[in-house]
């Protein structure tokens, strides 16, 4: 006869739920969940700090890093706490029942490991990985891992293809119905600079559709999406955008919402902080997010300048080849314009310095500075020589004449109106309170300007945050100069920024004055 086992009564292993929490921390494009130390589920499940949990509730779910704490006032035995970041992504109110688990571990993780060995990955490796990454499945210290290999690593150009591939497939991609989409990017590095926002009215006033989404500033002063909402909205939602690029030929709004090429966003997130831009980054985040926007044809703008990020014309001819293989094997047309990067484009730094001179370039004003009107005149001429019908050569006159009849004036507007307009005069920008100028300490000539040293003066004072506050420059390169003359105006929102942005100023103002013969001239090739 058959021994029967004893009866077992079922243990009830359910956890009751927990409460979720709004924990106000910006973790800047990381989810973060905090859990007391004393909280049921920690002691239970056996979590370690910096692990990944899976959070879910109401059918949504998202990862998150775990960050255990002790003080109950941040959260309790009985709450989950989500950083600002999770909780957007969770779209849930606080309050809710949640339930959490330990995650399990991206499934590309041995491809990252071959990579940190230094090995060459293959086409699905890098769609793995991107893959994961989009999902947030990556941490904070596997994301480094990862843009620190292929930093010491130099991919080859085929690894930056599978890369660029894998970034814009993630994600949405867009199909505007009609060639050529045209768009214009500069790899960065240079204060001032926002051709974009006369280049875009420009060819929008010729017909082309120019579908301009732009950044904001991390480490700059000013990105276009900072300087443009000055202007108007530029937080909308894709379906506006949407309707905004079909009605008017373009738009110049931040591509946060976007979810084009996602990956790259939580990239940057690590890149930047450890101020690595490698080339074969740079080319991956640059072309994926122009693919998947639907650009078939880029003009990219490289500045070369002895501040800049491209230092030299060899580095800057490498770039261009390196970009060229990439976009032709994305299908998009490239031209690849090099630049001068020896000093600002325009005179203000700085948002609302920035706005003003982008609108008195619109608006032929005669104090408009005429080295930002000639760069945007080239690089839109450029542009609208995409359109079969512009014969080769002919792009610099029709943009010039599109500027001078007002009819880009009247674009910008149309398209400023269409956004949300904001009221701006540029006659009298409203500039931040605080100021102070700094002056030539002797005679001579400007022979050299140091755009990384102005760029952080104007970021000490508190630009970008603050739209008023920033550098505005009064004098160029080759300037003949009097001892006491003002090299700039630099503006701040508070006290404690003037103060910061004047202590680094009187350290090394960024301006070097010097004899006309040590000026040294960029041939470039534009």
């Amino acid at each position: 006869m058959k021994k029967s086992s004893p009866a077992v009564a079922p243990l009830d292993d359910t956890l009751s739920p927990l409460v979720l929490k709004r924990v106000g921390i910006d973790t800047y494009r990381e989810n973060v969940a905090y859990l007391h130390r004393e909280c049921h589920l920690y002691r239970a499940e056996g979590f370690q700090a910096l692990s990944k949990v899976e959070v879910r509730a109401n059918g949504q779910r998202i990862l998150a890093s775990l960050n255990v704490v002790d003080d109950p006032s941040i959260v309790d035995c009985q709450q989950l706490g989500l950083s600002e970041d999770a909780f957007v992504s969770l779209g849930l109110e606080e309050g809710r029942p949640v339930s959490v688990s330990q995650a399990e571990p991206p499934a590309s993780i041995p491809a990252l490991h071959r990579k940190i060995r230094g090995e060459r990955l293959e086409r699905d490796d890098y769609r793995a990985i991107i893959q994961d990454i989009a999902e947030l499945r990556y941490s904070k210290i596997e994301l480094t891992a990862f843009v620190v290999a292929c930093d010491l690593g130099e991919l080859d150009r085929e690894e930056i293809f599978y890369l660029s591939d894998a970034m814009c497939r993630v994600g949405r991609r867009l199909d505007w119905h009609e060639q050529p989409v045209v768009d214009k990017h500069c790899i960065g590095g240079i204060p001032g600079n926002r051709t974009s926002m006369l280049v875009v009215p420009i060819v929008a006033a010729h017909g082309l559709l120019c579908p301009k989404t732009s950044s904001r500033a991390i480490t700059s002063p000013s990105g276009t999406a900072d300087t443009m909402e000055v202007l108007a909205n530029v937080d909308l939602p894709f379906e506006a955008l949407g309707e905004i690029v079909r009605t008017h030929r373009g738009c110049l709004a931040w591509g946060g919402t976007s979810q084009l090429s996602p990956a790259d966003d939580v990239l940057i997130s690590v890149e930047r902080p450890l101020s690595i831009d490698s080339p074969g980054q740079m080319v991956a985040s640059i072309l994926s997010k122009k693919v998947a926007a639907g650009s078939t044809h880029l003009l990219l703008d490289i500045p070369v300048g002895p501040h800049a990020k491209v230092r030299s014309m060899p580095e800057a001819r490498q770039l261009r080849k390196l970009f060229e293989f990439v976009a032709g094997r994305m299908g998009l047309t490239l031209d690849v314009v090099i630049t001068d990067g020896s000093q600002p484009i325009g005179r203000g730094i700085g948002p609302m310095l920035e706005a003003r001179d982008v609108m008195q370039v619109l608006t032929n004003h005669p104090d408009a500075p005429m080295d930002l009107r000639q760069k945007a005149l080239r690089l839109a001429g450029r542009i609208l020589e995409f359109d079969p019908d512009v014969r080769g050569g002919d792009g610099f006159g029709i943009a010039r004449d599109i500027l001078d009849s007002g009819r880009a004036l009247e674009k910008m507007q149309a398209i400023i109106e269409a956004q949300g307009a904001k009221p701006f005069d540029p006659e009298s920008p409203p500039l931040a309170p605080h100021r102070f100028t700094v002056v030539a300490p002797e005679d001579g000539v400007v022979v050299g300007i140091d755009n990384l040293k102005l760029a952080r003066i104007a970021r000490l004072a508190g630009a970008p945050k603050a739209l008023g506050a920033g550098v505005d420059m009064a004098v160029r390169l080759g300037d003949t100069i009097k001892a006491g003359q003002t090299l700039y105006t630099v503006y701040a929102a508070f006290r404690n920024e003037l103060s910061l942005a004047h202590q680094s100023s009187e350290r090394d103002s960024g301006v070097t004055l010097g004899q006309r013969d040590q000026l040294m001239h960029l041939n470039v090739e534009m």
